[in-house]
């Protein structure tokens, strides 16, 4: 353990708060974790911890247990004072501890898809928070990944993984082209389900009871042509009020959900 570091211009001070940067993540290969259960999530899928800064007055009960992690007990550790950790920390929240990490690196050649694996396609969703929450639900419903198309989405900003609760260290969640994805899903004999809004079928008619990719647009510009000609099947929820569809990540629920429901059958 090193010494207390109580100045805010100390380099490795310098270097996390470079880190809320996307640019300086990608130049780093490096993340900022923070958050009681994000931090505990992401030690079960044992990341490369490079770094560890903690607050002792700040530090809650949940917190002082994941210290003692074997991840975070290995890693470089630095007790801070108050001001120095509120200057690291990214936004506004009651923690004590947050952790830089190497940024895991899932590739599409390397994901094996099970009998019945079940997929998400999300094309054009760059929003952290958005993304973070798919990736929530999708870990709940027992989803097998996440094919992230359409745009160069930052896939470990810190607040993906808070609106993740740090599933998205878990989850394999994969950048890669529109025109990669759907190879991948060929070569593996996936039923490619679309959720559009003009569809004619209703989402529970779809079925999801096999080897299946649901492809989900965002709000703002749906799906492109792209997915539209090369979906099996094409499906909507029903809207019943003034607004023509639903955040993406909530689309998202109700279809990973109808799918595990009939998986349960």
């Amino acid at each position: 353990m090193s010494d207390k570091i109580s100045s805010l211009s100390n380099p490795k001070v310098k270097q996390v708060v470079r880190l809320r940067q996307r640019r300086a993540r990608d130049e780093a290969g490096l993340t900022i974790i923070e958050g009681a259960k994000e931090l505990a999530t992401a030690a079960q899928a044992a990341p490369d911890i490079h770094r560890v800064f903690y607050c002792p007055e700040l530090l809650n009960s949940q917190e002082h247990v994941i210290m003692e992690h074997p991840a975070f007990i290995s890693a470089e550790r630095h007790e801070t004072t108050r001001d120095v950790y509120h200057k690291m920390a990214y936004g506004d929240r009651d923690s004590g501890i947050l952790a830089v990490c190497a940024t895991p690196r899932f590739e599409l050649s390397r994901m094996r898809p099970a009998t019945r694996a079940l997929l998400l396609v999300l094309e054009g969703v760059e929003k952290p928070g958005n993304l973070g929450a798919v990736v929530r639900t999708a870990d709940g419903a027992g989803v097998g990944g996440i094919l992230v198309c359409g745009v160069k989405t930052d896939i470990f900003n810190p607040n993906v993984i808070r609106a993740s609760l740090g599933t998205v260290f878990s989850l394999p969640v994969v950048s890669c082209s529109n025109e990669e994805a759907l190879d991948f899903l060929r070569v593996h004999n996936f039923t490619v389900t679309a959720t559009l809004p003009d569809a004619r079928h209703l989402y529970f008619k779809a079925d999801l009871n096999r080897r299946c990719a649901i492809v989900l647009g965002s709000e703002e510009k749906g799906l492109t042509s792209f997915w539209v000609e090369a979906a099996d099947e094409k499906v909507k929820l029903p809207m019943k009020g003034r607004a023509d569809s639903l955040n993406v990540s909530v689309t998202a629920a109700v279809m990973c959900y109808e799918a595990l429901r009939q998986r349960q059958k």
